[in-house]
């Protein structure tokens, strides 16, 4: 690293930025989820509020590697910056006396560009990885994993501060204090950006955000799974079901429930991210070969599934919500995060690992648009399995969606370095 200054330094700063924005954005969904909740959205309409920032995220991560390899990555950097600044401010008109129907057409169209501004960024800043991360002594995994952990931890910091501020600004003012936060950030970023990014590519094609790996190809399938099992439960079945638990339906019952899922969401992230964190510790990187690393992906799914699957048997046999299954829940819904910790960071060092630096925005582009399908299937699941269903089926469509991420996983093989025809 130290051969590398400028490149750190870089490093350093799009980091930071990327931490500045996933702060607003863990607030701006926990907001958006308690707010309309306590509006009277049902859980059906609660997940249509977050379709379009998934769809969004789909074709931006296809656009945003093509753009990044044509004009360099600080440009979809603050180009995802102000466009959350954007979305927050556009937030705040929101009128509380329309219909039902507007407010969820308005908060769809605010959230995809939400949705849009947080894969530029997220695009950036994991392409920056692959380009400036030393490469000896499983550096490049290090690096990845400390990025994505820190990455999640501020994110449920983040949920945590979304409860928070709804509780004692209000959903005007706590959007309208976010946005005028981030554009100081980003005032700064642009100021104070060292040099060490590439500028981009003239002549790259738009076809070549299309990999021709099977890795690449496989690992963003079982991609896909892995995250719609994640969603399926954290964006609108948990948080729905402990509100009914937690709140009695007073002012005051709200402002608690609001703390108190706001706490444990924040917790679960932030745990998450610790775990991301030390995947490389956990996994024994730096003494295993790359073919080894890629084989632990399907062990590691295959341990994930029995705990989705545990739990819905538990909830199943259970007599409706008790104080000893809202507490087995939470001990088990923390080991899920443990567990998909491992998997997820993994998968972001394998995706790294697989592609090449000509090709590294394009290639992370389209894992990242396969990331945002997984969240999009989860998400929509979420409320339909909810509202069909019940936990029951919230849990068990989870470790379906897990077991196919195992499957996936296996189609992996050992050729990293595969040649792209």
């Amino acid at each position: 690293m130290t051969t590398r200054p400028e490149g750190l330094s870089a490093y350093i700063a799009v980091t930071a930025a990327y931490w500045a924005f996933m702060l607003t954005d863990g607030a701006l969904r926990m907001l958006v989820l308690l707010h309309f909740h306590t509006m009277g959205f049902s859980p059906v309409q609660l997940a249509y509020l977050f379709v379009l920032y998934e769809i969004a995220g789909m074709g931006t991560n296809l656009a945003a590697g093509w753009i990044a390899a044509r004009f360099g990555l600080t440009s979809t950097l603050y180009a995802g910056l102000a466009l959350q600044v954007g979305a927050l401010l556009v937030l705040t008109q929101l009128d509380p006396n329309w219909a039902i129907p507007a407010k969820v057409a308005f908060v769809m169209i605010v959230q995809g560009a939400s949705g849009v501004a947080k894969d530029l960024a997220k695009m950036s800043s994991k392409s920056a990885v692959k380009l400036l991360a030393p490469t000896e002594g499983g550096g490049l995994f290090r690096w990845v994993a400390v990025l994505t952990g820190s990455k999640n931890a501020v994110k449920g910091l983040g949920f945590l501060l979304g409860a928070a501020l709804l509780a004692t600004l209000g959903f005007m003012w706590a959007t309208l204090a976010m946005a005028i936060v981030l554009a100081i950030i980003l005032v700064a970023v642009i100021l104070l950006m060292p040099p060490g990014l590439p500028k981009g590519r003239k002549g790259t094609k738009f076809s070549e955000v299309f990999s021709k790996s099977s890795n690449v190809n496989w690992l963003s399938a079982a991609r896909v799974f892995l995250f719609g099992a994640r969603d399926v439960w954290f964006v609108v079945g948990i948080p729905i079901y402990f509100y009914a638990v937690l709140s009695d339906g007073t002012e005051e019952g709200n402002r608690t429930s609001f703390f108190m899922i706001g706490t444990f969401m924040a917790v679960w992230v932030i745990l998450y991210g610790a775990v991301q964190a030390s995947a490389p510790k956990i996994l024994r990187a730096s003494e295993r070969s790359e073919g080894d690393l890629i084989h632990a992906a399907r062990s590691w799914a295959t341990a994930l599934f029995c705990v989705p699957a545990a739990l819905t048997v538990v909830v199943l046999v259970s007599q409706g919500p008790q104080t000893w299954l809202t507490v087995t829940l939470v001990l088990g819904l923390l080991v899920f995060g443990a567990i998909f910790a491992v998997n997820s960071s993994l998968h972001s060092y394998l995706i790294l690992a697989f592609t090449k630096s000509e090709r590294v925005t394009m290639d992370v582009g389209f894992y990242y648009m396969a990331n945002a399908t997984g969240r999009l299937l989860g998400t929509v699941l979420s409320g339909l399995t909810y509202q069909v269903g019940g936990l029951p089926l919230v849990l068990g469509t989870a470790a379906v969606m897990v077991a196919l991420a195992a499957l996936t996983s296996g189609k992996l093989t050992d050729q990293a370095n595969e040649a792209y025809s």
